[in-house]
């Protein structure tokens, strides 16, 4: 009976270590020095508690060193050019983005006659306008990115190279709607001449 008794007391010591131990460590965690936010400080000369950002800094994610890509501009003027290489990965790419965010307003072809225009919206400007043919590939990456009239931004929804996907498509769309037999490949030329 004794040993049990010896027992149950070591434990109970152990135990009671172990509850002071933690209660000890917590309480420690909570007397740690510390500011809460925007309160008055002693310690620094400008007696703000927060610290200024270090000239420079950029928020994790927004480091976006090429202008073109992130904005569709190169010192405030719309590219002219696609600022990823053109695939036929991203002209599917840029066809499925574009059914799925564009085609609903501007139509599979690009003619502003899709589904919400048939139910009463605002019908966009086609594709196929002089006016559009000839603006710069930017110019489609920008009115994504920050909206124009009826249309909003879509840079929250859609990511910038998916935005270009979208701007190769369009551009694409364009072309199959305007092409001439000059613009076809000799080969495909003349098989279009010989066909009926």
């Amino acid at each position: 009976m004794i040993p049990a008794r010896r027992t149950r007391v070591v434990l109970a010591m152990l135990w009671l270590s172990v509850g002071l131990a933690v209660c000890g460590c917590s309480q420690m965690m909570n007397d740690e020095p510390r500011y809460k936010p925007l309160a008055a400080s002693d310690f620094f000369a400008d007696g703000q508690s927060a610290r200024p950002q270090v000239v420079g800094t950029i928020a994790r994610g927004h480091l976006r060193l090429d202008q073109a890509f992130y904005t569709g501009k190169s010192g405030g003027v719309l590219v002219d050019a696609l600022p990823i290489p053109v695939t036929r990965d991203v002209l599917l790419r840029g066809r499925e983005r574009f059914d799925i965010f564009c085609s609903p307003c501007h139509g599979r072809l690009g003619n502003g006659d899709g589904v919400v225009v048939e139910r009463g919206f605002t019908s966009p400007p086609s594709y196929h306008t002089d006016r559009l043919r000839t603006a710069p590939i930017g110019y489609f990456f920008d009115i994504m990115t920050n909206g124009f009239g009826a249309m909003f931004s879509y840079a929250t929804r859609v990511p910038p190279a998916d935005r270009w996907a979208i701007a190769a498509y369009v551009r694409a769309l364009q072309l199959s709607q305007h092409a001439t037999l000059s613009d076809a490949p000799a080969d495909a030329r003349q098989k279009l001449l010989e066909s009926p």
